[in-house]
């Protein structure tokens, strides 16, 4: 059997099923846990219900819990692909609407997800998804899914961490600490692609080091609080089910979160394509099956938790890209520092402290190289005028659904209006649809 290191893609430092020491692997699994953004979901869920200080906490602390148990579940059983699992932006309006109609509790949202998830199980079960992804999902429409979901992602690094004011940093200091810490990421990780030896470590610690110095500049503009550390306790327990909350069944939440779920298939396999791309390695059927095999499962246990449904998180992807390390273990030590942070009140305020422009920084480049990563698997496509709007039409709508006002879908009916707060999953169905309805010659 030929070793890690003979089949390693030439882009990756260290292969995917290359064994690195364990402190390595929670070094550079803290990486992917301050990019992700995991708490984000929760934050908006709960300030969107009007959640007490106690209850947000402990929503933000099971939804660390349900990932780092995912994230297990996904890289050494099921999936086996170097990425992490994290709470899903589709479904929060869906969720909100059930949360504040069940008067503020989390019992019959809860209920639905458990549902819905058990679904997704049975789906991988039986075999048919991998039978969709074969014949809906080509490697032009896989690939038009992975730079959408860079294109439309990356809006929300400027709008929601960088075009911003806060009480300590205004706009414009914002905007410079964004733009220094995307300049000491690219620089740190072009260091280990022109000096591989000497710099190979500086590339494979190129977000860490761009987070640790983008803080630093911050907390000299006086931008970096660090008051919540010094307040938080150093251990609490998450909320978990049928203890801190009931479960309770409602058919008409189960249905929207039915349709929530699929949706979520769609968003988590562009995740998957775009990691075997930049790993350069295919997405073989039976990974695919396993994988929506271990999403069921992972979404099952994170609502147990107190988490909302989780996906494939296509920041990895990006980071994978950055640092050249693929390797699984430092999936298993990212998902060891969810499960830890779920625990450790200081901890994960201290990384919830990091300012919001510094993440937007390493965000924003990741979503550019997400972007590119879907253009490198279409780029041996043959561009002919089918190939053209396959990709294009799609694009527009991702675009189009960015930039749509509220207004226009206020009157929709709720179903379509949670399809419509997912760009990623209507232009998805929509490159499936023309793929199918453009014959090729």
């Amino acid at each position: 059997m030929a070793k890690a290191s003979e089949i390693r893609s030439s882009n990756l430092s260290i292969g995917v099923d290359e064994k690195i020491s364990w402190q390595q692997s929670l070094i550079l699994g803290l990486q992917h846990v301050l990019a992700m953004d995991v708490y984000v979901p929760p934050v908006i869920i709960a300030s969107a219900v009007a959640m007490s200080a106690t209850n947000s906490a402990a929503l933000i602390q099971s939804t660390f819990l349900g990932a780092g148990i995912a994230s297990l579940i996904q890289v050494l059983f099921f999936l086996k692909l170097p990425v992490c699992q994290g709470p899903s932006f589709v479904p929060i309006g869906a969720l909100v609407g059930i949360i504040v109609s069940d008067g503020g509790k989390l019992d019959t949202a809860m209920g639905a997800t458990l549902v819905g998830a058990l679904a997704i199980t049975l789906l991988g079960l039986t075999g048919i998804y991998k039978y969709i992804v074969k014949h809906f999902i080509p490697s032009i429409v896989s690939g038009t899914i992975i730079m959408i979901v860079g294109l439309t992602l990356l809006p929300t690094a400027f709008t929601s961490n960088i075009y911003i004011s806060t009480k300590t940093l205004s706009m414009d200091q914002n905007l410079l600490l964004a733009f220094i810490t995307a300049a000491i990421m690219i620089l740190f990780s072009m260091l280990g692609v022109y000096f591989s030896k000497i710099g190979r470590v500086f590339r494979i610690s190129s977000v860490i080091i761009a987070l640790a110095c983008g803080s630093f500049v911050a907390s000299l503009m006086g931008g970096l609080d660090l008051s919540s550390v010094a307040s938080a306790p150093f251990f609490s327990l998450p909320h978990i089910a049928f203890i801190n909350y009931g479960i309770s069944f409602n058919w008409s939440a189960i249905l929207t979160m039915l349709v929530i779920y699929m949706v979520l298939l769609a968003e988590t396999t562009g995740t998957w394509f775009a990691v075997s791309a930049v790993i350069e390695e295919p997405l073989k059927d039976e990974q695919v099956n396993r994988g929506v095999i271990g999403e069921g499962i992972g979404c099952f246990i994170a609502s147990l938790v107190g988490a909302t449904p989780l996906t494939g998180y296509s920041t990895n992807a990006g980071i994978i890209s950055i640092t050249g390390v693929a390797s699984r273990r430092v999936f298993v030590g990212a998902s060891i520092f969810f499960i830890a942070l779920s625990f450790l009140g200081k901890l994960s305020a201290l990384i919830n402290a990091i300012p919001s422009a510094v993440i937007g920084g390493v965000f924003a480049v990741v979503c550019m190289v997400i972007m590119l990563s879907g253009f490198r698997v279409i780029k041996n496509e043959e561009f002919s005028e089918r190939e053209l709007y396959i990709i294009g039409v799609p694009l527009i709508f991702a675009i189009g659904l960015l930039f749509m006002p509220s207004s226009l879908s206020k009157n929709a009916p709720q179903l379509l209006k949670y399809l419509l707060d997912s760009p990623i999953a209507i232009s998805a169905i929509v490159a499936i649809i023309m793929n199918k309805l453009i014959p090729a010659k």
